[in-house]
């Protein structure tokens, strides 16, 4: 992708600052050059609820979001990657969405902590991420590292189980995950994964159990007794993902005991 110039008053060329419209056009066409119809199609499998795919790999994506910043970067704040984001995400394209929020990740070190988690759950409340992939890439890409920035935030993510909203629900779980997995705020992981208990949606029970194998990773103790403690509370698919990595012996003692 050439980057865009203009001359200067001796006729050189010098690099302008891209506009956030612009830069969502060249993805838009970036994308759908490289769609494939026939991955499209393979790709619904994954997905229960409705999705519209273009087909370009994840591979793909990742290197498009990567060279769009590397030539914004010098001239983007969080600011213009916020309004890239709000142009593309309400997108339907799976991969259109992915990108913008992969390129938004690179900004979040500068960015208002408060603010862009309040974006992040407008995004998410909105449907603009309506879908588990959008939802499992904005989670450990933007708010995750909000959250590890600024822990004082985690109040906000705790009243989230309570939503009414099936990705708000499951970005309780998630945005819990990068965090859980070294250990940090585990009062917090286990606090959001009791209130998820009561789900139904297959999708937020899985990212339930997630998060709680990934809980375990630094404590399985403390995992094995939160379990026990839950019982038959918890619901047998979010048991199953949260002993995956208990010794085969163990997770049929636990699945035992927790009915």
């Amino acid at each position: 992708m050439r980057k865009a110039t203009y001359p200067d008053r001796r006729g050189r060329e010098k690099q302008r600052a891209p506009g956030a419209a612009e830069m969502a056009a060249r993805i838009r066409a970036a994308l759908h050059s490289r769609a494939n119809s026939e991955k499209a199609r393979s790709g619904q499998i994954f997905f229960k609820e409705p999705v519209i795919l273009l087909g370009v790999s994840a591979t793909d994506s990742r290197n498009l979001a990567r060279e769009i910043y590397e030539e914004v970067k010098e001239f983007w704040s969080w600011r213009e990657a916020t309004v890239l984001a709000d142009l593309l995400l309400p997108d339907p394209y799976l991969e259109v969405k992915g990108v913008a929020i992969l390129i938004l990740g690179r900004f979040v070190k500068s960015a208002p902590a408060a603010g862009l988690l309040g974006k992040a759950k407008f995004w998410l409340q909105a449907g603009f991420c309506d879908n588990w992939a959008s939802v499992d890439t904005l989670c450990p890409e933007v708010i995750a590292p909000l959250l590890t920035r600024n822990p004082s935030l985690l109040r906000q993510v705790q009243a989230w189980p309570s939503s009414g909203n099936r990705w708000v629900k499951r970005a309780s779980a998630v945005s819990l995950i990068p965090l859980a997995r070294r250990g940090i705020e585990l009062k917090v992981a286990y606090a959001n994964a009791g209130q998820l208990f009561a789900s139904r949606d297959d999708l937020i029970q899985k990212a339930n159990g997630w998060l709680l194998r990934e809980a375990g990773k630094t404590d399985m103790k403390r995992l094995e007794g939160f379990l026990l403690a839950h019982g038959p509370a918890i619901p047998r698919t979010t048991l199953r993902y949260a002993i995956e990595r208990f010794p085969p012996a163990k997770r049929k003692q636990l699945l035992s005991e927790t009915k």
